[in-house]
């Protein structure tokens, strides 16, 4: 087994190879960008070509000091490192710089920015400001000591003297240059006196004019409440500041002249150069339009037209057949359909049905009425039973049958026990009542126990009667009286 190496000294072995070959250690590469997905720190794709693919990575900060945006598919040149990475033994290149392959980062960087500006609507003509015919004072942002300056005093004089120019003085190139034309910009729309306002410089390299090509600079123009006339380099050099821009001067002479009224030669001028231009035109438009109405003239339709509508023809037929053949096959399913549903509607017997619900409603009704009066005579008998028993413990009737009741301060006593020597007693008879005064009060103890087993037997009904009636009738009388 002393012979077998592990997967991890493998790759250790090789991860030294790769770090130490000098050939790896700076590697120009070209490839196309792919499953390129932007992140918030460290980029990671890959860079193909037709044959192979090899994994990238840019650190963050480098990726951010690039000048362009990486997109999916962009040919890229790059200079890196190649190195391995252990945990799984895949080997990258790690991009130290890179460039847009045929054209320069700064180009691309321009035509990226510009689609997004003219998605966010900032070079939209709706947003362009009209030019006023005639001013007092123009603001001029550019360099003090550069050749536009004067081109616009020279030209602005000749053409109408009495107008003021204010010189905004800026750096136009090189760091801090684009900000610093936007505080300008900025400081010019401060003033109340600014009629109109250029923003300008001479010709140069894409780098020289980078300034005007920056966010804030746009930004500032679009935001500016004073119309706006961008003169930057020369006549084939195009800026963002020239797309947001109110009008574009190709020269600052011409920016001049935007901003001041012509005079009535040039007017003439004007007049002539674009009737020519009318002209010209006009005769190129009915020569293309005679060419074009000479080939329709011996095209196929003209000569003859029904293939125009030939097909269309055959469409609407097949159509018109397919319609026809459809709405038979829908009625004929509806109309199994329909009958269908009138045998089970037959087969149902909704009229047995009903009848014997009927019959079945007639005898639960009788029923009913039976039960209730089942029940009305039964409560009835009940209340009569109850009646007389409630009768039967009226005290009046009681009374009236040869009883009395003694009543202790309006209260019925039972007992001798309730009662002393000297107790005012009221003695409730059917006919009246006697107020009487306690003289003795004694307790006969055993004056029912002699009577306890017959009257047990005789009189545990008040219906019924016993041998020892008479007695206990007595007694009764006696301990009343008392």
């Amino acid at each position: 087994m002393s012979d077998y190496l592990s997967v991890s000294s493998l790759t250790k072995y090789l991860k030294l190879k790769f770090d130490r070959d000098p050939y790896l250690e700076r590697v120009y590469l070209t490839g196309q960008v792919s499953n390129f997905r932007k992140r918030p720190n460290h980029q990671y794709f890959s860079l193909k070509d037709e044959k192979a693919v090899i994994q990238a990575t840019i650190w963050a900060g480098v990726f951010r000091k690039l000048g362009f945006e990486l997109e999916e598919g962009m040919k890229i040149n790059v200079v890196g490192r190649v190195q391995l990475y252990e945990p799984n033994g895949s080997y990258s290149i790690i991009i130290e710089r890179a460039e847009p392959d045929g054209i320069g980062a700064l180009a691309v960087q321009f035509e990226q920015l510009k689609k997004k500006l003219t998605q966010a609507g900032y070079f939209a003509a709706e947003h362009k400001q009209t030019l006023p015919q005639f001013v007092k004072k123009i603001g001029v942002v550019t360099s003090a000591s550069g050749a536009v300056i004067r081109d616009i005093i020279t030209t602005v004089s000749r053409r109408f003297p009495g107008v003021e120019i204010l010189l905004f003085p800026t750096k136009v190139q090189g760091e801090g240059s684009a900000q610093a034309v936007a505080e300008n910009i900025a400081t010019a729309n401060q003033r109340d006196d600014l009629d109109l306002l250029i923003i300008g410089r001479g010709g140069g390299s894409i780098e020289d004019l980078w300034a005007f090509n920056e966010e804030v600079v746009v930004q500032a123009i679009f935001e500016s409440r004073l119309p706006v006339i961008s003169s930057v380099g020369h006549e084939t050099d195009t800026t963002l500041a020239d797309y947001v821009a109110d009008r574009r001067a190709a020269t600052p002479t011409a920016a001049a002249e935007l901003a001041t009224p012509v005079t009535k030669a040039d007017i003439l001028a004007w007049l002539r150069e674009a009737g020519q231009r009318a002209y010209q035109a006009t005769n190129r438009r009915i020569r293309q339009e005679g060419e074009h109405l000479a080939k329709l003239n011996q095209s196929v339709i003209f000569r003859q037209p029904e293939r125009l509508y030939d097909a269309h023809t055959q469409k609407l037929d097949r159509l018109t057949v397919d319609l026809t053949n459809q709405m038979r096959y829908r009625l004929n399913q509806a109309q199994q359909e329909q009958g269908l549903l009138s045998q089970r509607l037959t087969s149902l017997d909704l009229g047995g049905r009903l009848e014997r619900q009927r019959e079945r409603l007639s005898q639960q009704e009788r029923l009913l009425k039976a039960n209730m009066a089942n029940q009305y005579d039964s409560l009835l008998a009940r209340f009569e039973k109850a009646q007389d028993a409630l009768i039967s413990l009226d005290t009046s009737r009681i009374v009236a049958r040869g009883y009395a009741i003694v009543q202790k301060d309006k209260k019925a006593i039972t007992s001798v026990k309730d009662m002393k020597q000297g107790d005012q007693l009221t003695l409730q008879m059917k006919d009246g009542q006697v107020e009487v005064e306690v003289e003795n009060a004694k307790q006969e103890e055993n004056i029912w126990r002699k009577f306890t087993g017959p009257w047990s037997h005789c009189h545990q009904v008040r219906k019924r009667r016993c041998s020892f009636g008479r007695s206990h009738r007595r007694i009764s009388e006696r301990h009343g009286a008392l």
